[in-house]
C-alpha cells in the first residue's frame, strides 16, 4: 500500500471513530434527559480512548514500515472503543430511555454490545504485546499470541450467548441468550481478559529488561502512562470506596483519566521518537512533585488536627488559627522540602547522574584553589572518567601554554 493510500485509510478510520463518538455523546445527552435511566458508566474513558487511539493511529500508521502493524492496531482499538460506546448508548436510549421512539435495531445493538468488548480488550492485548516495533518480544511468545486469539474468540462467543443482564447495560438482557449457559459467564470472560492484559504487560517488562537505550526509552513512555492510570484507578475505585471519601474519588479520577489519555499518546511519542529522551525528566518531576504534594497535604491536615486538639485543651474551643498556622507551615516548608525530596530521588533512582553532578561540584571547588598543574591534570582526567565514562581519555597540553588545552575522549 502506498503512503498516500495508507494516509487516506487511516484518517478515514479516524473520521468514522470520531463520528460514532459524537453520535454516542448525543445519545447520552438525550438519555440523561429522561429520569431514572441507566447511564453507561464507561462513557468518559470510552470517549477519550476512541479519540486518542484513533488520532495516534492515523498519525503513525502511514509513517511506519509496511511490516509494522502497530499503527493499524491503534486504529482498530480506537474504532472498537467507538463502536462499543455507540452500541451501548444506542441500546440504552432505544430500550430504556425512549422505548416508544420506534428507533430500529435496539436489541441488535444490545447484542453487539454483549460481546464486542471482548475483541476490544483483545486488541489492547495485541498493542501491548507488539509495542513498540510491531514484533513479539521473542519467538517464545508466539504461543501466547495464538492463545490470546483463541481465548478472545471463545470469550466473544460465550458472551454473545450468555443469559442474564449484559455487563455494561444494566437491566438489559441478552436478546440471543442460550439458557443452558451459566449466568456469570461475563465475569469469567472478564477475568480471563484481565489476565491476558496482565501477561502482556509482563511481556513489556521483560522486553524492557532486554532493551537497549532507544527501545528502553520508548518503553519508559508507556510504563509511565500505565503507572499513572493504575495509580489513579486504585485511588478512584477501591481506596475511595473503602474509606468512603467522595472528594478523593473525584480528585483521583483526574490522574486516572489523564492516564487513559496518556497511554496512546505516550506510545505514539515513543514510536515516532519525538522528544524521546525527555521521559527521564518527566518521571523525575512526577516523582518529586507527587511526593511533595502528598507530604504537604499530610502535613497540612495533620497540623490542623493536632493544633485544633491543642486549642481545645487550652481554651476549650476550636480556633481558625490552626488553619492559618498550618498554611504558614506549609509555605515555609515548601522549598526546603522540595530540595530534600529531589536529593532523595536523585540518590535513589538517578544515582549515576547524582554522582556525576557531585563530582563536578567537587572539581569546581578544587579548581579555584589548585595551583599544581600536574595535580590538576590528574583531577581533570579523573572527573572525565567518572562523569562521562569514556573508553579512553587522553589530555594534551600545548607547549609553553597552560591555559589552552584539549581533552580528547572516545
Amino acid at each position: 500500500m502506498s503512503r498516500h493510500a495508507a494516509t487516506r485509510l487511516a484518517w478515514s478510520l479516524w473520521a468514522l471513530s470520531v463520528a460514532l463518538t459524537a453520535l454516542s455523546l448525543l445519545l447520552l445527552a438525550r438519555s440523561i434527559s429522561h429520569p431514572d435511566v441507566y447511564i453507561f458508566e464507561h462513557w468518559v474513558d470510552s470517549t477519550l480512548a476512541a479519540i486518542a487511539f484513533s488520532t495516534v493511529g492515523a498519525v503513525i500508521a502511514p509513517r511506519t514500515p509496511s511490516d509494522n502493524t502497530i499503527g493499524w492496531l491503534f486504529c482498530i482499538v480506537g474504532l472498537l472503543f467507538a463502536v462499543t460506546h455507540f452500541t451501548a448508548e444506542y441500546a440504552i436510549y432505544t430500550l430504556l430511555a425512549a422505548p416508544g421512539s420506534h428507533m430500529p435495531a435496539g436489541a441488535a445493538a444490545a447484542w453487539l454490545e454483549s460481546w464486542l468488548w471482548v475483541p476490544q480488550l483483545g486488541s489492547v492485548v495485541s498493542v501491548v504485546l507488539l509495542f513498540p516495533n510491531g514484533r513479539l518480544p521473542g519467538r517464545g511468545w508466539r504461543w501466547f499470541a495464538w492463545l490470546s486469539v483463541l481465548l478472545v474468540l471463545v470469550g466473544a462467543l460465550l458472551s454473545a450467548l450468555s443469559p442474564g443482564p449484559i455487563i455494561s447495560l444494566g437491566p438489559i438482557n441478552n436478546p440471543l441468550a442460550v439458557e443452558g449457559l451459566p449466568n456469570d459467564a461475563y465475569k469469567s470472560v472478564e477475568r480471563v481478559m484481565n489476565a491476558l492484559i496482565f501477561v502482556a504487560v509482563i511481556s513489556l517488562i521483560i522486553r524492557l529488561r532486554r532493551a537497549r537505550d532507544l527501545e528502553r526509552q520508548q518503553i519508559k513512555w508507556f510504563v509511565y502512562a500505565i503507572v499513572l492510570m493504575i495509580s489513579g484507578g486504585i485511588l478512584t475505585y477501591p481506596v475511595s470506596d473503602v474509606i468512603g471519601s467522595v472528594w478523593l474519588k473525584w480528585i483521583s479520577f483526574v490522574p486516572f483519566i489523564v492516564g487513559v489519555m496518556s497511554i496512546p499518546i505516550a506510545m505514539g511519542v515513543a514510536i515516532l521518537r519525538y522528544r524521546l529522551y525527555e521521559i527521564d525528566t518527566l518521571i523525575n518531576r512526577t516523582l518529586v512533585y507527587g511526593s511533595l504534594t502528598a507530604t504537604l497535604i499530610a502535613l497540612y491536615f495533620g497540623g490542623i488536627v493536632v493544633m485544633q486538639r491543642l486549642f481545645v485543651l487550652l481554651t476549650g474551643e476550636q480556633s481558625t488559627l490552626a488553619v492559618v498556622a498550618s498554611t504558614l507551615l506549609i509555605a515555609a516548608l515548601f522549598t526546603p522540602l522540595r530540595r530534600r525530596i529531589q536529593s532523595l530521588i536523585d540518590r535513589s533512582f538517578y544515582r549515576r547522574k547524582y554522582d556525576a553532578r557531585k563530582t563536578l561540584e567537587g572539581f569546581s571547588m578544587k579548581l579555584r584553589d589548585e595551583t599544581d598543574l600536574e595535580a590538576l591534570r590528574g583531577d581533570l582526567v579523573r572527573v572525565v572518567r567518572e562523569t562521562m565514562q569514556p573508553a579512553h581519555v587522553s589530555l594534551w597540553l600545548r607547549p609553553h601554554t597552560i591555559y589552552e588545552k584539549d581533552v580528547q575522549t572516545d
